[in-house]
């Protein structure tokens, strides 16, 4: 079954995933106050997938964090089921990117004698 399926229709009852419609979501969060629309998070999980990351589910996670928090972060992502909102966070850190790390890194390293032609 592929990720958009799976974002688009739950399998079954308990198992809520972030919900690709437009409007509201996850506890009536309008789209507009969401910093994840439904084609980030799929990009996201396809990535992971893509890298293996996402092979036979066999490791579990436990730990106590803030309700605040987990409604907050459900809120903000669309994301209902508290296995899709590890899993999420998890892809998203393990597949970022560094961008600005190494674009930080290279400040004042071009020449300033160097022609860009403007």
């Amino acid at each position: 079954m592929t990720v958009s399926k799976l974002v688009e229709r739950p399998r079954n009852p308990r198992d809520r995933r972030l919900k690709g419609k437009a409007g509201r979501v996850a506890g009536g969060t309008p789209n507009s106050l969401r910093l994840v629309d439904p084609s980030r998070f799929e990009a996201v999980i396809e990535a992971a997938a893509r890298q293996g990351l996402l092979g036979q589910r066999s490791s579990r996670i436990a730990g106590r964090v803030s309700q605040a928090l987990v409604e907050q972060a459900k809120k903000r992502t669309g994301i209902e089921s508290d296995s899709e909102l590890i899993k999420f966070a998890l892809a998203s850190i393990a597949l970022e990117d560094r961008f600005s790390a190494v674009f930080e890194k290279s400040r004042g390293s071009v020449d300033p004698d160097l022609k860009l032609g403007f």
